[in-house]
């Protein structure tokens, strides 16, 4: 069973750190490009406002960041351990949410089309993600 386990959220004062974890296991991490995604506290994955912060292709060579983060967030992977990883500095009470760990695939295969994005010459959608890991920034 495919499975994504993130971890790592919690409760930081603007301007502070977290590093988010997602374990994957059940199928071969290493083949798939991976994204970190986030929604807004108490809407669901699928709904309107779901942002891919950040993805990375299946070899860790090429990053993708949105606007919002770029600079702060850095995305890296390990495939040897089956690990996505997520640092966040200089965080912003705008970047609270829940936070998702996401198979990427091509757009046309996706299982939703509630995120599609256009990387590296192909658009994709999410095929497979976690329950996620909420962080709040908060004074």
């Amino acid at each position: 069973e495919d499975q994504l386990v993130e971890s790592g959220g919690g409760l930081v004062q603007p301007g502070g750190s977290l590093r988010l974890s997602c374990a994957a296991s059940g199928f071969t991490f290493s083949g798939y490009v991976m994204a970190w995604v986030r929604q807004a506290p108490g809407k669901g994955l699928e709904e309107k406002g779901l942002e891919c912060v950040a993805a990375i292709n299946s070899g860790g060579g090429s990053t993708y960041y949105a606007d919002s983060v770029k600079g702060r967030f850095t995305i890296s992977r390990d495939n040897v351990k089956n690990k996505l990883y997520l640092q966040m500095n200089s965080l912003k009470t705008e970047d609270t949410a829940r936070y998702y760990c996401a198979t990427l695939v091509p757009a046309g295969a996706a299982a939703t089309q509630a995120l599609v994005i256009g990387l590296w010459g192909t658009d994709y959608g999410l095929d497979y993600w976690g329950q996620g890991t909420l962080v709040t920034i908060s004074s």
